[in-house]
């Protein structure tokens, strides 16, 4: 799986998640989208986590910024 298929994947999990139809690019973040807060973040994570197979650790989640990076985590994770 490269970071181009990771990347689309990521845009249908989002825009399913926060029930929006957003162009998702690797820099955009919960700060670019109203629907992204607290709440919705664990579910993001959470079908996440279903869809590709994985499992983050709470460190792992803090350091990511944007999509691209959480797009770089699931390769890692998936590898």
């Amino acid at each position: 799986m490269n970071k181009d298929e990771v990347l689309v994947t990521l845009k249908n999990i989002i825009n399913t998640t926060f029930d929006i139809n957003y162009d998702v690019v690797e820099s955009t973040s919960a700060e670019d989208i109203d629907e992204w807060d607290s709440i919705s973040h664990i579910e993001l994570i959470t079908k996440m986590e279903e869809h590709f197979g994985v499992r983050f650790a709470l460190g792992e989640l803090q350091d990511l910024q944007n999509v691209g990076d959480m797009a770089t985590l699931v390769i890692e994770k998936a590898a």
